[in-house]
């Protein structure tokens, strides 16, 4: 039992983070009505946990290079079980999406070492099995998420989604203590703090600009001044990261096209699968009147179980494929899901969207695998472990950004119908044909740039590349 310790302390925290993604997207309308909160309030509940994960993981992975990964990792498992707390205690929202900005932070410390842990921990068939259980256990997160978020909303109350953090911690804690050993890199790593900082006023200016936008339109002052904020921060970043000589993200891997194009594709397949279900779960239960449950079983986990499926089946299939095809057409797949549920009227249930959410599942069951390895095999050996958090960093923004985007939508139709039932499908429409374009733009770019089979490099491992 001692020999796996580490890998159940890395599966509990990877569980937890990235569970509590979907697990709070089905309880959104109970906060809503418990505070009163609006869609721009709401949708901060959701994007503050992923901003601060997507602008903080780069920067924690150097930390934890430098002052060591066990250590690294027990700080975020620590922060996470805080903020749960101080989650489920919020008096009011703006406590609410505070508490959820540092568990993203915590949620950053503990994703940026779980592939080093499990990397300098196993090694041989001992390290394939690892690395295997850890892969389930994400897609597992997925799906388990919005079953698990139903189940404590409707029978125990939206703050238990939060409570139940706090045993995992501690287990996690345990486990991490137990039977982890402490690494560090052996050049050490420096925290690129100009970088970071640049980073998240960049990505939180434009997210607060386009939630204010569609509150407020898009001629708002506010509004207005945020974007501007936001092409400053990004220009101040891409200056900040030229003339550092320890950059979190060096630029320079996006001169190779198909490295670009592939970190684009990861940012958009979040936006695209991922981005419209808070809307999807607000649908379900103001206007068709499900409970969590119920909204759960139909909003979220047709998609999510399907990606599981294929990539628990299929998986080591389609690393054999090129990633111009896995990729391209898995997001062309997403695509044609989205479309097949942009069918609603006032008169559609849950039943209507199931079969596009598992085409969709499918989609993102044969993309997000492939686009690990792609990625990785793009870049040099000693990048690989910056290639691999842009990677996550991106994904998180994906979605950050995709919520925003797709809110303004849907808030604009919802406003036009004035409260109408058939102004939520409307809205919901709109946002699936949106998703929906955005996919088959990146996947038609993934099918045009990126031309060749993913290889791993001479002398390195498929599994070694996870690092």
């Amino acid at each position: 039992m001692r020999k796996w310790s580490p890998l159940i302390a890395v599966c509990l925290g990877t569980f937890l983070l990235l569970v509590d993604v979907t697990i709070v997207v089905v309880a959104l309308p109970a906060i809503g009505g418990k505070f009163g909160a609006g869609y721009a309030d709401l949708q901060w509940v959701l994007d503050g946990y992923a901003l601060a994960l997507a602008a903080l993981v780069l920067g924690a992975g150097s930390l934890a290079d430098r002052y060591g990964r066990r250590r690294t990792y027990l700080i975020g498992i620590g922060l996470f079980a805080l903020s749960s707390l101080l989650c489920a205690v919020a008096p009011n929202e703006q406590a609410l999406i505070g508490a959820r900005v540092l568990q993203g932070v915590g949620g950053a410390a503990m994703f940026a070492t779980t592939a080093a842990l499990l990397n300098v921990t196993y090694h041989g068939r001992d390290r394939g099995v690892a690395f295997g259980v850890w892969g389930a256990v994400n897609g597992a997160a997925a799906a388990a998420g919005p079953l698990a978020g139903g189940l404590l909303t409707e029978h125990l109350g939206w703050r238990w989604i939060f409570l139940v953090n706090l045993p995992v911690c501690l287990a996690a804690a345990w486990f991490t203590v137990r039977g982890v050993t402490e690494s560090k890199a052996p050049w050490g790593g420096r925290f690129d703090l100009s970088g970071t900082i640049t980073f998240t006023v960049a990505a939180a200016a434009v997210t607060y600009g386009l939630i204010r936008a569609g509150d407020a339109g898009w001629t708002d002052p506010t509004a207005v001044v945020a974007f501007a904020v936001g092409a400053v921060a990004l220009a101040a970043f891409v200056v900040a990261e030229r003339r550092s000589d320890h950059p979190m993200l060096d630029l320079s891997l996006f001169g190779k096209p198909a490295f670009a194009v592939l970190i684009v594709a990861a940012f958009l397949t979040q936006a695209a699968a991922f981005g419209y279900l808070p809307f999807t779960t607000v649908w379900l239960q103001q206007v068709v009147g499900y409970g969590p449950v119920d909204a759960g079983l139909y909003g979220a986990l047709p998609m999510a179980a399907a990606s599981l499926v294929v990539g628990a089946a299929a998986g080591r299939l389609l690393q054999r494929v090129a990633p111009r095809w896995t990729v391209g057409l898995g997001l062309l797949l997403i695509a044609a899901g989205d479309l097949m549920q942009a069918r609603l009227d006032d008169g559609s249930r849950g039943g209507a969207l199931i079969a596009g959410l598992v085409v969709a599942g499918v989609g993102v069951g044969a993309v997000l695998p492939s686009l690990s390895s792609a990625v990785l095999a793009e870049v040099p050996r000693e990048r690989s472990g910056m290639a691999g958090g842009a990677l996550n960093t991106f994904r998180q923004l994906g979605f950050a950004l995709g919520v925003a985007v797709f809110g303004t939508i849907f808030a604009d139709r919802v406003s036009d119908g004035q409260g109408r039932p058939v102004a939520f499908a409307d809205g919901l429409n709109a946002t699936l044909t949106v998703a929906a374009a955005v996919a088959v733009v990146a996947g038609v770019l993934v099918l045009l740039v990126v031309r060749h089979r993913a290889a791993a490099p001479a002398g390195r491992t498929p599994v070694a590349a996870g690092r």
